[in-house]
């Protein structure tokens, strides 16, 4: 076992101030009470010493005494023992198998000469169950064989409570209430004395050894066991504790919180109740008496007493720290709470924590250090400090002091080892990372931000990009000299954005783009420029870079006008005027631009959809001069000028036909003049110029949408009417007109269709045609004659409606009077209320008037 400074042994009394020369004196016994120590000889002398303890400026701790008086008893005998009751100023001395009470002061016997006889050793119950203050209990084991003896000592007189027989004689007894633990001949036993209820313990031979039995607190004592185990034993005969491993001859045990300490011939041995660990060994012969009084240890050989003095339990702890033994001076620390204020206690287990910390830390100990530094709420600017440069030149912050550990940097931490700085850093990045969000780090997030930011930058972590672009505290001018240093522009960009620095970061960002410095962060950096740009709401930046943007790849870049954020856009905080301005030089970007705006955001806005109308010709055009074979690029682009062509009612038709004509844009012609509403010339385009038969029909369909039936008859009319010129024998027309009729027959007028197709068709060749049109009549004189009868069913209804409400006939005699005026009818003109009664018409229209008159004239009471 590793040692520890526990006690210090200190001499109190010296030989000479006891016996002089007397060398047959030996010390018997010894009691202390306060400063009072009293010692008992075997030449039946009692000594009174007062006890001054005094401490040096060094720290050192003496004991000077002084002798007050010595009495002599008269019985020629030794004095066994000595125990003072201080709430009675009395001592009580065993002498002879007699327990004697003499007054503390001047140790003269009570008056009334109040004694106990036959007691061969005696001790007090330190918890009282009388509840008397001025009475002590006194517990004998008596000369009788196998009795104790309970007895009630007051200031002058003693009373025997109880009489109590055990299975063995008893050789040492210890009292607890109403519990007495005791060492019989082969073994202890707890005994209730008030229920006489035993319990055995455990075995032991008092011939071969003396038997310690010592109560160390409430319902709790500590016995010397077999195999030299200082055993622990409660009133219910268990063990709370461990066992502590003393030597085989044990003479006497004391108790000094955390420590239990123990005599042999040779050594005063102390073990601790917290680990059960041996942690300091004092040489000591011929010791034969060791008792602790109030915290007091006190140990004495037949010549001399000397005090153990314990060593303050925090410069314990320390001396333990010192030696990197963290886990005894944790045990050693949570057990002192018990000794220490509360307030006290917390600041000292605190800095203890810490102190452990960083001993773990420097031993590579992280988990453990970290749970350590966790625990002991660590300033975690005490930990950075640790790493060079790693809290900002701005930080006001200083070590603790006394420091809580011994090293400068982590450069004499790991003695320049850099296997182990790394490590060391990677702990401090998961560290930091951890606390940031915790309210450990409240009051100087930047110091932690900020170093963080440093560490991820000169390991080159992933992490250093998720710190920038969430919420972060580090300091804009030591973490942007660090990001410069370690050549890391891409994320010193993001840095800048943070701190609302857009233009700076995107100079930077341009610059890595260029070529100028090297950053290989990311290699999408130009996309994520134009991304950058299309959510910023600088204007002006937007502007200063679009020119830049544009030119290293238009179809990309425009996309910082056309994916704007909605809410912006729909406030036109650029104009679209300027944008399409800026984008002249930019075709493919312009086109994009015009799309957006006609066919994404719909703006309503002719000089649009005519530009992008125009661009789109001109486009298609220009592919056309160059290549007779329609490519896919022609191809996709007539798609897109039809679709706009045929959607769209803003352009100018008349200014895009001019263009047109002369092309071979026939079916972009024919829809300009559909939209003109000349549909003849539309049709004959088609019919005859393009000879799409299939494109006909469709015209016709999609120029009817949003119109009424007979508009979409009469174009359908029209196509028949192309189809079917006089003087045409084309076959393939003929079929097509056919075709048209037999496909479409509910978009036709049977009737006039009749009139025009020529004689010469068979019914066979129209049979579907005209099936259809028959069962298009029938099914439209069905529904015709159904509509019919639902409206002669609803007038019935309304009919017996009308007639209901006439009700029952209504008699008029002139033996019927008037209810207003009460004169009889003169002729058969009347008003009939809806309770039944009558009156005269002109009464009825009077009492009308009167009423509306009462309403709305207020009395005159109510005119004041």
């Amino acid at each position: 076992t590793m040692s520890v400074k526990a006690f210090k042994l200190v001499s109190a009394i010296e030989r000479e101030m006891l016996m002089g020369d007397k060398n047959y004196i030996n010390i018997e016994c010894i009691e202390c009470c306060g400063k009072n120590l009293y010692i008992g000889t075997n030449d039946c002398f009692i000594y009174h010493f007062l006890l001054d303890e005094k401490v040096s400026t060094a720290g050192k701790i003496t004991f000077a005494a002084t002798k007050q008086l010595h009495k002599y008893l008269g019985l020629k005998k030794p004095v066994s023992e000595l125990k003072a009751a201080s709430a009675l100023t009395r001592l009580l001395v065993l002498c002879d198998n007699t327990i004697t009470l003499v007054n503390m002061i001047n140790l003269e016997p009570v008056p009334t000469g109040a004694r106990i006889k036959g007691a061969v050793t005696f001790t007090l119950n330190e918890n009282p169950v009388s509840g008397d203050p001025f009475c002590v209990e006194v517990c004998i084991i008596s000369v009788k064989r196998r009795t104790i003896q309970m007895f009630m000592v007051f200031e002058d007189r003693v009373q025997i409570v109880k009489e109590v027989f055990t299975p063995e004689q008893p050789c040492a007894v210890a009292v607890d209430g109403y519990y007495l633990c005791l060492a019989l001949t082969t073994q202890y036993i707890i005994l209730n004395y008030n229920t006489g209820v035993s319990q055995d313990l455990f075995p032991y031979c008092s011939d071969e050894k003396r038997p310690i039995v010592k109560r160390i607190g409430r319902q709790e004592f500590l016995l010397a066991g077999p195999g030299g185990l200082g055993m622990f034993a409660t009133v219910d005969g268990i063990s709370q504790r461990a066992p502590v491993h003393w030597s085989e001859n044990v003479i006497g045990a004391a108790l000094c919180f955390p420590y239990v300490v123990a005599l042999d011939d040779e050594f005063i041995t102390v073990h601790s109740m917290l680990d059960q660990q041996q942690k300091q060994t004092l040489p000591f012969k011929e010791g034969h008496i060791l008792q602790d009084f109030e915290g007091k240890v006190i140990v004495a050989t037949n010549k001399g007493v000397y005090i153990l003095v314990p060593l303050p339990l925090e410069k314990q702890i320390q001396d333990l720290l010192a030696s990197h033994r963290v886990e005894e001076a944790l045990v050693l620390a949570k057990g002192a709470r018990r000794n220490i204020p509360k307030e006290k206690f917390q600041v000292m287990y605190k800095r203890i924590l810490q102190q452990a910390g960083f001993i773990q830390f420097a031993q590579l100990q992280f988990l453990e250090a970290k749970e350590l530094f966790r625990s002991g709420q660590l300033d975690v600017r005490e930990l950075i400090s640790l790493y060079p440069f790693l809290l900002p030149t701005s930080s006001s912050f200083i070590r603790s002091h006394p420091p809580l550990h011994e090293y400068a940097d982590l450069n004499q931490l790991t003695q320049g080892d850099q296997e182990k700085m790394t490590k060391c850093k990677r702990f401090l990045m998961s560290y930091l990372n951890e606390v940031r969000s915790t309210e450990v780090a409240n009051g100087y997030k930047e110091d932690i931000d900020t170093a963080l930011l440093k560490l991820y930058a000169e390991a080159n972590h992933e992490s250093l990009l998720d710190l920038l672009v969430s919420e972060n505290f580090c300091l804009l001018t030591d973490s942007a000299a660090w990001l410069e240093k370690h050549k890391k522009y891409f994320a010193l960009g993001l840095l800048y954005h943070y701190n609302g620095q857009d233009a700076a970061a995107l100079q930077l960002w341009v610059k890595i783009v260029d070529g100028d410095i090297q950053d290989s962060t990311r290699s999408d950096l130009y996309e994520y420029i134009v991304d950058f740009l299309t959510f910023c709401s600088d204007q002006d930046l937007v502007w200063k870079y679009s020119e830049w943007i544009l030119q290293k790849n238009e179809e990309v870049g425009v996309q910082i006008f056309t994916k704007r954020p909605l809410e912006e856009q729909e406030k036109n905080n650029i104009n679209p005027d300027d944008i399409v301005s800026c984008l002249n030089k930019y075709p493919k970007a312009r086109v994009k631009y015009l799309e957006h705006l006609v066919l994404e955001r719909k703006i309503e806005k002719e000089k649009y959809h005519t530009h992008l109308a125009v661009l789109y010709l001109e486009a298609i055009l220009q592919l056309k001069s160059v290549t007779t074979d329609n490519c896919t690029e022609t191809t996709e682009l007539l798609l897109k000028l039809r679709s706009l062509l045929q959607k769209s009612d803003l352009y100018r038709i008349r200014f895009i036909l001019e263009k047109i004509q002369g092309t071979d844009l026939h079916m972009e012609s024919a829809i300009l003049y559909g939209k003109l509403e000349e549909h003849e010339k539309a049709l004959h385009i088609l019919v005859h110029e393009l000879k799409d038969f299939r494109a006909a029909e469709e015209y016709c369909i999609w120029n009817s949408e949003k119109r009424d039936v007979q508009y979409r008859q009469r174009l359908f009319h029209m196509l028949l009417s192309v189809y079917l010129t006089p003087g045409t024998s084309d076959c393939a027309l003929v079929m097509a007109a056919v075709d048209l009729l037999n496909n479409h027959a509910a978009e036709f007028d049977a009737g006039l269709v009749l009139q025009v197709v020529p004689d010469s068709w068979s019914v066979q060749l129209l049979s579907p045609f005209l099936a259809g049109a028959v069962r298009q009549s029938i099914h439209t004189k069905r529904m015709t004659q159904v509509a019919l009868g639902l409206a002669q069913a609803e007038n019935l209804i309304y009919k017996h409606e009308k007639v209901k409400q006439k009700g029952s006939p209504i008699l008029l005699s002139d033996k019927k009077v008037c209810q207003v005026c009460q004169n009889p009818f003169c002729e058969p003109v009347f008003v009939r209320y809806p309770n039944g009664s009558m009156a005269h018409t002109h009464c009825a229209a009077n009492r009308h008037l009167n009423s509306n008159v009462t309403h709305h004239s207020p009395s005159s009471s109510n005119q004041t």
